[in-house]
């Protein structure tokens, strides 16, 4: 059953994947004039407004997931597989960084912009995502700790990694939230409109992706396949 549930797993995840994405780009673009601020020009609301969701969940959610996922589909050494995992994320990280200043751009600056949930999870999601990178490049890339160190290390950064991916699919819904409660509100947009049923099935659509790409991540199989990693890894640190 198990050798049945991992390939399952990741075909999900990825279809998800594919239909996030979609979904992202269909309503950013069919939709864009519920996106634009009549108080900038054409170019820079397309900037500031459509490429903010396009940035975070392609770009950073859906990546992170790729990442996470990179020992289970990439094949060849563990090193290559380590250097596209941190690839990956660090164009996620780019892409969080990027989505986070296109949101806070505008006339009204960013203390305006820094005063919902969603915004205070979104900034503490890409720092926190941010000082991930960094201490998964300095312990496990760089090499620059003992192997004492690197094994403790190890479950710590699993955890962080699979709870800041959490966090961001978390952010992601507030803001489709938020965006919809006012669309609806203030743009008197129907409960029922093409518009709301795409971006409540976004919201679904994202919350099956993080739940397909969690459970490939902590099931049994991958954690032996990462811990036989390890272990030849340290192992040829200290011959």
């Amino acid at each position: 059953m198990a050798t049945v549930l991992f390939p399952s797993m990741l075909f999900l995840a990825r279809v998800s994947g594919l239909v996030v994405a979609f979904l992202v780009l269909f309503w950013a673009l069919a939709f864009k004039s519920n996106f634009l601020n009549p108080s900038l020009p054409q170019h820079e609301d397309a900037i500031y407004k459509v490429l903010h969701p396009v940035l975070m969940v392609i770009g950073f959610i859906l990546l992170t997931g790729e990442a996470i996922l990179v020992h289970r589909w990439l094949p060849g050494s563990k090193g290559s597989k380590k250097l596209v995992h941190l690839c990956l994320q660090g164009v996620a990280l780019v892409s969080g960084v990027f989505g986070i200043w296109t949101r806070f751009q505008g006339r009204d600056g960013f203390v305006a912009n820094f005063y919902s949930l969603h915004s205070w999870m979104g900034l503490i999601c890409v720092s926190l995502f941010g000082a991930q990178w960094l201490t998964g490049f300095l312990n496990f890339w760089h090499r620059g700790e003992v192997r004492r160190v690197r094994i403790r290390i190890l479950p710590w950064h699993v955890f962080l990694g699979l709870y800041t991916y959490a966090l961001a699919v978390a952010t992601a819904e507030t803001g489709l939230l938020e965006k919809l409660t006012f669309l609806q509100t203030q743009r008197n947009i129907s409960k029922h409109s093409l518009e709301s049923m795409i971006v409540n099935t976004l919201g679904l659509a994202l919350a099956l992706l993080s739940g397909f790409v969690i459970l490939a991540a902590v099931s049994p199989k991958f954690q032996i396949l990462q811990t036989k990693l390890l272990y030849s890894d340290t192992r040829s640190l200290s011959s």
